[in-house]
């Protein structure tokens, strides 16, 4: 059942892909509730120990995606919410993981470091083409993606091994891919005017951390 649902992940995943490209927003919105639905599947059945946090951070993300799918800021909202639910539910994930007595603060303060600036360093290209309304809500957004991506590297730093490094890896894609929405949905005028490389990202940012979690 594992490989079914990771077939089903592959082939929505490449529609959609291709559907981005063309920018058919018909064929993008039937198959992007499949993606997240299809990687829980994979993870349900190929996991030997599933955690329920896991299964609710894929949950939280599918409902994410389908809240993203109607256009306007509300839906937005909704939809960043939804993800900001997932993020928290994927730490909780990997906590189990963390040998905390293995890390020291030189390993933690770079990292929060890291993606503090980075998250500054994006909004303030963003800044001119966001409300002051969306501006600091979005800011602590990505600022909680930051942190997802700190525990899955403290994951990595305290048990070091190719699964970790899968997830963490994956953990930044998820990085790269909100921070690339947000310029393809404000910013008008940018060089990248279609969701290809946001989906891209997503879609394999999330199956690395799946396969990760194994």
């Amino acid at each position: 059942m594992a490989i079914l649902f990771l077939v089903v992940f592959v082939i929505s995943t490449a529609i959609h892909l291709y559907a981005s490209v063309k920018q058919n927003v018909k064929w993008r919105n039937l198959t992007k509730p499949f993606l997240l639905a299809a990687l829980f599947g994979f993870y349900y059945f190929a996991a030997g120990d599933v955690l329920p946090a896991i299964l609710l951070a894929l949950f939280f993300s599918w409902l994410g995606d389908v809240l993203l799918m109607p256009p306007g800021n509300k839906w937005f909202t909704a939809g960043g919410i939804a993800f900001m639910i997932s993020h928290m539910f994927f730490v909780i994930g990997y906590c189990r993981d963390i040998d905390f007595s293995a890390l020291r603060s030189w390993m933690i303060i770079p990292l929060a470091l890291i993606f503090t600036g980075l998250t500054v360093f994006i909004f303030s290209k963003l800044k001119p083409y966001l409300k002051k309304s969306m501006f600091y809500p979005m800011f602590l957004y990505l600022l909680i993606n930051g942190t997802m991506n700190c525990f899955a590297a403290f994951r990595m730093i305290s048990r070091p091994c190719a699964m970790t490094l899968i997830t963490c890896i994956g953990a930044f894609l998820f990085f790269i891919s909100d921070s690339t929405l947000f310029f393809v949905r404000f910013k008008k005028d940018g060089r990248i005017k279609t969701h290809f490389w946001v989906m891209l990202t997503y879609s394999i940012g999330e199956l690395m951390i799946i396969i990760g979690l194994l």
